[in-house]
């Protein structure tokens, strides 16, 4: 067996993350155990309702990565997206990938980008999840100085360590793991890049965006564990009879004449007999503190009342909507800010692998996280162009399209161009038998 400070150091950092991370998949996934159900509740349910969860933790983290989409690089400075980086990213198939990277990093605070080169010596990039990467940062610069990435395939445990100049690959049981493979790093530096949900400035592994909720979201589920309870024993009417006589069986224990398949009409010979029926339970009060707590959520959360349900019958206006989503939009566009800056860092690191050097800093685009009708973004690159904005620019913001589809568009549009013309390419055209 091999051992390795840096090894040693960031296993058993990841192996205390395990159970925080493994709370906040349950959280996500809607499988928390239920929290402040009583006993009582527990034995009247009698195990028919072991978890209930009114899931906003997950619309809380979707609904934010579903506004994060990643539409391309380009130089700083550079007026037009990087074309060949772009046909990297969709090789890696992280048009995919980096939604995913966005949901983990948003729901365990963190989420990795390995980049590397794979087998025929391209760019290979991976996100990776915090539950199986962890970091060591400089703790002056917060710059990344090594990392690990841990797994096992159900016979054997690897691991594999990556600094600056060497990446260490280990292979064994799990407390036994010996060097199989040591690997020189030409890149000077860990090719690995954090996503990182940041809230504070030392927050150096993130935070769940789902914390603050976390609370909040077990009180409903009680609320409506409780109006279940209280549905099933209690809403339905029930009926009370006086002045029948009881029947005992042989052990002396009464017989409830009303208990019989047969027994659905009531009925006594004794003219004292009296039928009634209790009021049933009212749920008003249920729904009153559910409408609460998803309120308290919402303010908390940025969710628009739309999100939540909290609109009635009576559908919002399209303005309405742009001023409920204000809160929503202005959290996606920070958190644009945040991971922008580690995505041009796997950009970097990208065409460091592929052309061996890059002098070049890389700007992160992003589509616009506002929700517009096709209309109203047809109208504002409709002002655009007029303003003289080039066609490029337009198509990129504010109607959002990718550098592919750019590309394609404006090739398009210059054919167009050629045949209104009329032009005769032919006559530029050389034959090469003469």
């Amino acid at each position: 067996m091999v051992t390795n400070d840096i090894l040693e150091s960031l296993s058993a950092r990841l192996d205390e993350a395990q159970s925080p991370l493994s709370r906040l998949d349950a959280y996500y996934d809607g499988k928390q155990p239920a929290a402040f159900l009583s006993q009582k509740s527990k034995d009247a349910l009698d195990g028919r309702l072991r978890v209930l969860a009114v899931n906003f933790p997950r619309l809380l983290v979707n609904s934010v990565a579903e506004r994060l989409q990643l539409t391309g690089f380009r130089g700083v400075g550079d007026d037009t997206a990087d074309q060949n980086l772009w046909r990297v990213w969709e090789n890696n198939d992280l048009t995919t990938q980096a939604h995913l990277a966005h949901v983990d990093a948003l729901t365990h605070g963190r989420s990795y980008v390995i980049v590397w080169a794979g087998q025929d010596g391209k760019p290979l990039v991976t996100v990776e999840s915090a539950r199986q990467v962890i970091t060591a940062h400089n703790p002056a610069t917060g710059a990344v100085t090594a990392a690990v990435k841990r797994w096992e395939d159900g016979r054997q445990h690897f691991a594999v360590v990556y600094e600056a100049d060497k990446i260490t690959r280990y292979q064994g049981k799990e407390n036994a793991l010996n060097v199989v493979e040591v690997i020189p790093n030409p890149l000077g530096e860990v090719p690995v890049v954090p996503i990182v949900n940041r809230s504070r400035l030392l927050d150096v592994y993130g935070s769940s965006e789902m914390t603050d909720i976390l609370d909040l979201t077990d009180g409903l589920n009680k609320i409506m564990s409780d109006a279940l309870v209280s549905s099933e024993f209690f809403a339905r009417p029930r009926r009370w009879v006086t002045g029948l006589e009881i029947v005992e069986d042989q052990d002396g224990n009464p017989i409830d004449p009303f208990s019989s398949e047969a027994a659905r009409v009531w009925q006594s010979e004794n003219p004292d007999t009296k039928f009634g029926q209790f009021d049933g339970a009212r749920l008003d009060g249920y729904g009153d503190l559910t409408a609460v707590l998803t309120q308290q959520i919402g303010a908390i959360s940025g969710l628009p009342p739309h999100y939540l349900g909290l609109n009635g019958d009576q559908p919002p206006s399209a303005d309405a909507i742009r001023s409920a989503e204000a809160s929503l939009v202005a959290k996606v566009t920070g958190k644009q800010r945040m991971f922008g800056r580690s995505w041009a860092k796997v950009a970097d690191l990208i065409v460091k692998v592929r052309d061996g050097h890059n002098d070049r800093d890389f700007e992160t685009l992003w589509a616009s996280a506002e929700t517009r009708t096709p209309g109203q973004l047809a109208d504002a690159a409709l002002k655009l162009n007029q303003m003289g904005v080039p066609l490029a620019a337009v198509l990129a913001n504010p109607l959002g399209y990718s550098p592919a589809e750019i590309e394609q568009i404006t090739t398009q549009r210059r054919a167009e161009a050629l045949d209104k013309a009329g032009a005769n390419l032919s006559a530029f055209l050389v034959d090469e038998a003469v």
